[in-house]
Parts: structure tokens; C-alpha cells; sequence
């Protein structure tokens, strides 16, 4: 009986894997599809706006802070690769390293909304609201709803820093060998971040490059 447990226990393990990260697929899939309509919207209302000075598309992203937009952008790729070396370290049950990654991609992702909360700030004080105009409509829907998911992110990996440092702390009083935080649950939510880096390098150009 203890034979059998222990041949279908790993096995059931693998499976329980495998249906969170097809059902991580299939979310990601509806955020795409979420994102993209609201991007589509964005071109068919600047497209159908007529081209000249009054045109808001073209004068008011000028005065959007491209270099706050391009240190958000570097905060976002590097968190990246954080979030990949977590992952990785995740697999190999190196809770040590796992933490400090999750860590650093945290610090990255509060660093980006950080910068984000001064951009609205800014643009607050000076009198500038979603109802200005069809662009800064635009502009606080695209970034707010995703701000809102970098914040999402964040959250998910600081519960996942924390119990995976509870387990570090643990084995430093024991001695002993605490299972580390669900290394799918930690690339699952990888495969999240990605994707919110991912919808951000659109945005980047989109919204204060073009």
C-alpha cells in the first residue's frame, strides 16, 4: 500500500501541475484578448480623430515624461528577468535564492507603480482628468487597468516571498529542510508577470512615443 502511495504521488503532483498551468493559459489568453480590445480601441479612436493642431492624440502625449515612462519600461524588463531567475531557483528548491528574486521583482513592480502614482500625480494637479479629453481617456484607462494589474502581481509575489521565507527562516532555527512555496505556483504567477511586461512594452511606444 505504502508502494502504491508513493509510485501515484508524484504522479497526482504532476497532474495538479499541469491543470494550474493550462488554467493559467487559458487566463492569460482572456487578459490578451482583454488588453487587445482596449489597444484596438485606442487606434480606431486616434485614426478616426482628424488629423491637425487640435488634434489631442497628437499634442497632448508630448507632454507625457517619456524618460519616467523609460525608467517604468527598464523596471518592467529587468523584473523580467528576476521573475524568470525565481522561477528557476524555484525548480531547482533553492528557497534561498527564490527569495531574493521574488524580492527584487517585487521592489521592480513597486518601483513602477511608484513612478506611475507621480505621473497621475502630476498630471491631477494640473487639472487633468480622464474627462479632459478622448486622449487622457484613453491614456488613464490603458495605464490605470494596468497599473491594476502589476498590482495584482505584486501582491500575489509578496505572498509567495513571504511564505517562502518563512520556510528559509525555518530551516535557519531547525536545521531541518522546510518545502519551499508551490514551485508552480511561483511559475504560474511568472507566466502572469510576463505577460503585464509584455502589455507594457505596447503601451510604452504607443501611448508616449507615436
Amino acid at each position: 500500500m505504502a508502494e502504491a502511495l508513493a509510485v501515484h504521488a508524484p504522479t497526482h503532483g504532476a497532474e495538479d501541475a499541469h491543470r494550474a498551468k493550462l488554467a493559467m493559459w487559458l487566463f492569460l489568453a482572456s487578459e490578451v484578448m482583454f488588453f487587445s480590445g482596449f489597444i484596438a480601441a485606442y487606434i480606431v479612436l486616434r485614426n478616426a480623430t482628424p488629423a491637425g493642431q487640435n488634434n489631442p492624440f497628437n499634442i497632448e502625449n508630448r507632454h507625457l515624461s517619456v524618460p519616467l515612462a523609460t525608467v517604468n519600461t527598464m523596471a518592467l524588463i529587468l523584473s523580467s528577468f528576476t521573475m524568470a531567475l525565481a522561477v528557476a531557483a524555484g525548480q531547482r528548491g533553492d528557497k534561498a535564492k527564490t527569495s531574493m528574486y521574488l524580492i527584487c521583482t517585487i521592489l521592480l513592480g513597486t518601483l513602477f507603480l511608484g513612478i506611475k502614482g507621480v505621473e497621475y500625480g502630476t498630471k491631477f494637479s494640473h487639472h487633468i482628468f480622464p474627462s479632459t479629453n478622448v486622449f487622457y481617456g484613453c491614456y488613464f484607462v490603458l495605464t490605470g487597468f494596468h497599473g491594476l494589474h502589476v498590482l495584482i502581481g505584486v501582491l500575489a509575489l509578496f505572498i509567495l516571498a513571504v511564505g517562502n521565507e518563512r520556510a528559509v527562516l525555518r530551516d535557519m532555527h531547525s536545521g531541518g529542510n522546510t518545502p519551499m512555496a508551490n514551485p508552480c505556483a511561483i511559475e504560474c504567477t511568472g507566466l502572469y508577470w510576463h505577460l503585464v511586461d509584455i502589455v507594457w512594452i505596447f503601451l510604452f511606444p504607443l501611448l508616449y512615443l507615436l
